[in-house]
Protein backbone atom coordinates (compact mmCIF):
# COMPACT_ATOMS: atom_id res chain seq x y z
CA UNK A 1 0.00 0.00 0.00
CA UNK A 2 1.91 2.37 -1.53
CA UNK A 3 0.02 5.70 -2.28
CA UNK A 4 -2.69 7.42 1.14
CA UNK A 5 -5.40 7.78 -2.21
CA UNK A 6 -4.36 4.22 -3.55
CA UNK A 7 -4.51 3.00 0.24
CA UNK A 8 -8.11 4.97 1.14
CA UNK A 9 -9.55 3.62 -1.94
CA UNK A 10 -8.56 0.05 -0.91
CA UNK A 11 -9.69 0.93 2.29
CA UNK A 12 -12.84 2.17 2.10
CA UNK A 13 -13.80 -1.28 -0.23
CA UNK A 14 -12.75 -3.72 2.24
CA UNK A 15 -14.68 -1.43 4.97
CA UNK A 16 -18.13 -1.47 2.55
CA UNK A 17 -17.41 -5.25 2.23
CA UNK A 18 -17.08 -5.97 5.99
CA UNK A 19 -19.65 -3.17 6.50
CA UNK A 20 -22.29 -5.18 4.24
CA UNK A 21 -22.45 -8.05 7.02
CA UNK A 22 -23.74 -5.34 9.21
CA UNK A 23 -25.91 -4.12 7.12
CA UNK A 24 -27.77 -7.51 6.04
CA UNK A 25 -28.25 -8.47 9.68
CA UNK A 26 -29.22 -4.90 10.19
CA UNK A 27 -32.20 -5.54 7.72
CA UNK A 28 -32.94 -8.81 9.89
CA UNK A 29 -33.24 -6.50 13.16
CA UNK A 30 -35.03 -3.84 10.95
CA UNK A 31 -38.42 -5.98 11.83
CA UNK A 32 -38.04 -5.03 15.72
CA UNK A 33 -40.15 -1.73 16.47
CA UNK A 34 -37.29 0.60 16.97
CA UNK A 35 -37.13 4.34 17.66
CA UNK A 36 -34.16 6.62 15.90
CA UNK A 37 -32.93 7.56 18.97
CA UNK A 38 -32.38 3.47 19.44
CA UNK A 39 -31.19 3.11 15.70
CA UNK A 40 -28.48 5.90 16.49
CA UNK A 41 -26.82 4.02 18.89
CA UNK A 42 -27.13 0.59 17.49
CA UNK A 43 -24.95 2.22 14.61
CA UNK A 44 -22.81 3.82 16.88
CA UNK A 45 -22.10 0.59 18.83
CA UNK A 46 -21.28 -1.34 15.63
CA UNK A 47 -19.44 1.24 14.43
CA UNK A 48 -16.81 1.01 17.78
CA UNK A 49 -16.50 -2.26 17.61
CA UNK A 50 -15.66 -2.19 13.72
CA UNK A 51 -12.93 -0.06 15.49
CA UNK A 52 -11.54 -1.90 18.26
CA UNK A 53 -11.81 -5.65 16.30
CA UNK A 54 -9.41 -3.98 13.78
CA UNK A 55 -7.27 -2.55 15.89
CA UNK A 56 -6.65 -5.56 18.04
CA UNK A 57 -6.41 -7.56 14.63
CA UNK A 58 -4.29 -4.90 13.22
CA UNK A 59 -1.44 -5.19 17.13
CA UNK A 60 -1.53 -8.84 16.07
CA UNK A 61 -0.66 -9.10 12.55
CA UNK A 62 2.35 -6.52 13.17
CA UNK A 63 3.52 -8.72 15.42
CA UNK A 64 3.11 -12.08 13.42
CA UNK A 65 4.47 -10.24 10.23
CA UNK A 66 7.77 -9.52 12.89
CA UNK A 67 8.12 -12.95 13.79
CA UNK A 68 7.34 -14.82 10.51
CA UNK A 69 8.27 -11.84 8.13
CA UNK A 70 7.14 -12.97 4.13
CA UNK A 71 5.02 -16.25 5.00
CA UNK A 72 2.24 -13.75 7.36
CA UNK A 73 1.74 -11.97 3.89
CA UNK A 74 0.46 -15.27 2.69
CA UNK A 75 -1.53 -16.59 5.72
CA UNK A 76 -3.28 -12.69 5.54
CA UNK A 77 -4.00 -13.35 2.12
CA UNK A 78 -5.40 -16.92 2.88
CA UNK A 79 -7.25 -15.30 5.73
CA UNK A 80 -9.40 -13.04 3.52
CA UNK A 81 -10.18 -15.98 1.17
CA UNK A 82 -11.34 -18.22 3.53
CA UNK A 83 -13.32 -14.82 5.02
CA UNK A 84 -14.97 -14.13 1.83
CA UNK A 85 -15.69 -17.57 0.70
CA UNK A 86 -17.51 -18.03 4.76
CA UNK A 87 -19.80 -15.11 3.65
CA UNK A 88 -20.88 -16.07 0.27
CA UNK A 89 -21.37 -19.68 1.75
CA UNK A 90 -23.46 -18.16 4.48
CA UNK A 91 -25.54 -15.65 2.21
CA UNK A 92 -26.91 -19.02 0.28
CA UNK A 93 -27.68 -20.75 3.70
CA UNK A 94 -31.30 -20.52 4.99
CA UNK A 95 -32.52 -18.09 6.56
CA UNK A 96 -32.51 -18.57 10.26
CA UNK A 97 -34.59 -16.15 12.71
CA UNK A 98 -32.05 -14.43 14.68
CA UNK A 99 -33.03 -14.57 18.52
CA UNK A 100 -30.83 -12.20 19.73
CA UNK A 101 -32.72 -8.27 20.16
CA UNK A 102 -30.50 -4.91 19.51
CA UNK A 103 -31.03 -4.20 23.33
CA UNK A 104 -28.89 -4.24 26.63
CA UNK A 105 -26.69 -7.25 26.57
CA UNK A 106 -28.34 -8.40 22.94
CA UNK A 107 -26.43 -5.45 21.63
CA UNK A 108 -23.55 -6.07 22.57
CA UNK A 109 -23.58 -9.84 21.27
CA UNK A 110 -24.74 -8.40 17.63
CA UNK A 111 -22.20 -5.93 17.47
CA UNK A 112 -19.92 -8.47 18.46
CA UNK A 113 -21.41 -10.88 15.89
CA UNK A 114 -21.17 -8.57 12.83
CA UNK A 115 -17.34 -7.05 14.01
CA UNK A 116 -15.51 -10.66 14.58
CA UNK A 117 -14.61 -10.51 10.92
CA UNK A 118 -13.46 -6.99 11.08
CA UNK A 119 -10.45 -8.95 13.47
CA UNK A 120 -8.94 -11.29 10.79
CA UNK A 121 -9.19 -8.51 8.22
CA UNK A 122 -6.94 -6.32 10.70
CA UNK A 123 -4.95 -8.83 11.10
CA UNK A 124 -3.75 -9.07 7.66
CA UNK A 125 -3.79 -5.21 7.50
CA UNK A 126 -0.96 -5.02 10.35
CA UNK A 127 0.80 -7.68 8.88
CA UNK A 128 0.57 -5.29 5.26
CA UNK A 129 1.48 -2.19 7.48
CA UNK A 130 -1.62 -0.47 6.64
CA UNK A 131 -2.22 3.21 8.26
CA UNK A 132 -3.55 2.37 11.62
CA UNK A 133 -5.64 5.46 12.21
CA UNK A 134 -7.22 5.47 7.93
CA UNK A 135 -8.03 1.42 8.99
CA UNK A 136 -10.04 2.58 12.06
CA UNK A 137 -11.80 5.59 10.42
CA UNK A 138 -12.79 3.73 7.40
CA UNK A 139 -14.03 0.47 9.09
CA UNK A 140 -15.84 2.65 11.89
CA UNK A 141 -17.62 4.81 9.83
CA UNK A 142 -18.59 2.51 6.94
CA UNK A 143 -19.49 0.01 9.91
CA UNK A 144 -21.90 2.65 11.41
CA UNK A 145 -23.69 4.55 8.38
CA UNK A 146 -24.15 0.66 6.76
CA UNK A 147 -25.69 -0.61 9.87
CA UNK A 148 -27.91 2.42 10.17
CA UNK A 149 -28.98 1.47 6.31
CA UNK A 150 -30.05 -1.84 7.06
CA UNK A 151 -31.99 -0.63 10.02
CA UNK A 152 -33.83 2.18 8.20
CA UNK A 153 -34.36 -0.62 4.96
CA UNK A 154 -35.55 -2.99 7.00
CA UNK A 155 -38.81 -4.92 6.29
CA UNK A 156 -39.39 -3.84 2.75
CA UNK A 157 -36.47 -5.48 1.25
CA UNK A 158 -34.60 -7.73 3.56
CA UNK A 159 -35.68 -10.99 1.57
CA UNK A 160 -34.02 -10.21 -1.62
CA UNK A 161 -31.11 -7.33 -0.30
CA UNK A 162 -29.93 -9.69 2.67
CA UNK A 163 -28.63 -12.27 1.03
CA UNK A 164 -26.69 -10.88 -2.38
CA UNK A 165 -25.18 -7.87 0.40
CA UNK A 166 -23.45 -10.35 2.36
CA UNK A 167 -22.62 -12.37 -0.54
CA UNK A 168 -20.95 -9.08 -2.79
CA UNK A 169 -19.24 -8.53 0.90
CA UNK A 170 -17.70 -12.04 0.82
CA UNK A 171 -16.84 -11.75 -2.99
CA UNK A 172 -14.86 -8.06 -2.45
CA UNK A 173 -12.65 -9.93 0.04
CA UNK A 174 -12.47 -12.75 -1.92
CA UNK A 175 -10.87 -10.69 -4.32
CA UNK A 176 -8.20 -8.84 -2.03
CA UNK A 177 -7.22 -12.35 -0.05
CA UNK A 178 -6.11 -13.68 -3.91
CA UNK A 179 -4.46 -10.19 -5.23
CA UNK A 180 -2.06 -10.33 -1.93
CA UNK A 181 -1.65 -14.44 -2.42
CA UNK A 182 -1.04 -13.94 -6.53
CA UNK A 183 1.14 -11.42 -8.34
CA UNK A 184 -0.87 -10.08 -10.50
Amino acid sequence: MTTIAGELFTLMLMAFALGMDAFSVGLGMGMFRLTKRHIFKIGVTIGLFHVWMPLLGMVAGRFLSEQFGAIAGYIGGLLLIVLGVQMIWASFKEDETSVITPVGKGLFIFALSVSLDSFSVGLTLGIYGARTLLVLICFGIAAMVLTWAGLLVGKRVQGWLGTYSEALGGSILLAFGLKLLLPL
